[in-house]
């Protein structure tokens, strides 16, 4: 007899992420995974290759230091501070620990596929509410929970829509949530927000309740997705249960003083939203023009709408023969759909030009 895992891992379809090869192609501009448009800050690099040296130690398993230097930088008690190995660990981390067999998941029907993937994993029910203009609906995920509801995930700003919730829906949502029920906070583009309504998260984890936790990552706007390294703010009983179920070395040493470097990087942040604000309004202008629908966006990406799955795999074609990498969107149920992340100036300008010509030819 075979051996066979839990009946609910063999629902779970595998993560596949954005591409970063094209054959036969020797310069190839991957615009597929959000990375950031800059890489890594030369702070983080540097202190990447002074880790090498001491790569025989093991590092330190509180992640002291850079749980003090993300308190630092973001005015948050360091003691809540919980990192990991992405913010993808974490989020696994608390869908496990909180959710399992007969039990509930909810999330939006275009939210990150990661809670739907650990969901199964854990044995969850995943339940996936509509969506209105791509946009999470609060009502709608109120009146999705039910007794045995014991997660909601929402990602603020959405990813892959670029979607986003203002401070007053999010605490609407809260409020309307039992108190057994965690919210998870996935604020993984929040350093690229500009709206004065939005607040990532840490509001809610400091008003108690002791039942909402946010989560962060330092693989967007600090490049550093290679690292893997993400963390949570939470309160003080979600902590306990994250010490609990995490790997004891779950942060490598080289990503701890990666982070720490970046964080402290002078005016990185500044530089970052101020190229992310030009460039996104600069390509969702230009795809406009040449016919394309651009959904609004508040992260470091666009989602540009063909209006046709038959469209947007001509799309896709074609701007991989002039080696630009976009990310297929089928696979969040939104096949008319390319998103593109936010590269360079330089970057930027090829897409929209290649698209410009590929709508010239096909619009």
């Amino acid at each position: 007899m075979t051996v066979m895992p839990r009946p609910s891992i063999l629902s779970v379809e595998p993560y596949v992420g954005g591409e970063s090869k094209i054959p036969g192609v020797n310069r190839v501009v991957k615009l597929s995974s959000n990375e950031g448009a800059f890489g890594p800050p030369p702070g983080a690099i540097t202190a990447i290759q002074n880790m090498a040296a001491e790569a025989h130690r093991y590092p330190d398993g509180g992640v002291t230091a850079l749980r003090e230097a993300i308190g630092t930088r973001f005015s948050l008690d360091l003691a809540r501070i919980v990192c990991g190995n992405g913010s993808d660990e974490l989020l696994a981390l608390l869908i496990l620990a909180y959710g399992g067999e007969g039990t509930e998941l909810v999330m939006s029907a275009h939210g990150f596929m990661m809670y739907d993937i650990t969901g199964r994993w854990a044995g969850c029910r995943i339940i996936k509410v509509p969506e209105r203009n791509l946009t999470v609906d609060v009502d709608a995920m109120l009146a999705a929970v039910g007794p045995r509801t014991k997660l909601v995930c929402l990602a603020n700003p959405n990813n892959p829509t670029g979607s986003i919730l203002p401070q007053s829906e999010i605490v609407r949502l809260r409020a309307g949530l039992r108190d057994d029920i965690l919210l998870v906070l996935d604020s993984a583009y929040a350093e690229y927000v500009t709206r004065p309504d939005y607040d990532a998260g840490a509001a809610l984890v400091d008003a108690g309740g002791g039942n909402t936790v946010m989560t962060r990552t330092f693989s967007k706007i600090y490049g550093l997705g290679g690292m893997r390294l993400g963390w949570a703010y939470a309160p003080e009983a979600v902590v306990g249960v994250l010490a609990r179920v995490r790997g004891p070395f779950n942060v490598n040493a080289a990503a701890m003083a990666a982070g720490i470097a970046a964080v402290q990087e002078p005016d990185w942040i500044e530089k970052s939203i101020a190229h992310n604000t030009e460039w996104r309004g600069k390509l969702a202008a230009a795809l406009t023009t040449a016919g394309v629908k651009v959904w609004p966006s508040e992260g470091n990406f666009l989602l540009a709408d063909f209006g046709s799955p038959e469209k947007a795999k001509s799309a896709d074609a074609a701007l991989k023969s002039r080696g630009l990498i976009m990310r297929a969107m089928g696979g969040y149920g939104l096949p008319a759909c390319l998103r593109i992340s936010i590269g360079t100036g330089e970057e930027c300008q090829m897409v929209a030009d290649a698209i410009a010509a590929f709508m010239a030819q096909h619009g």
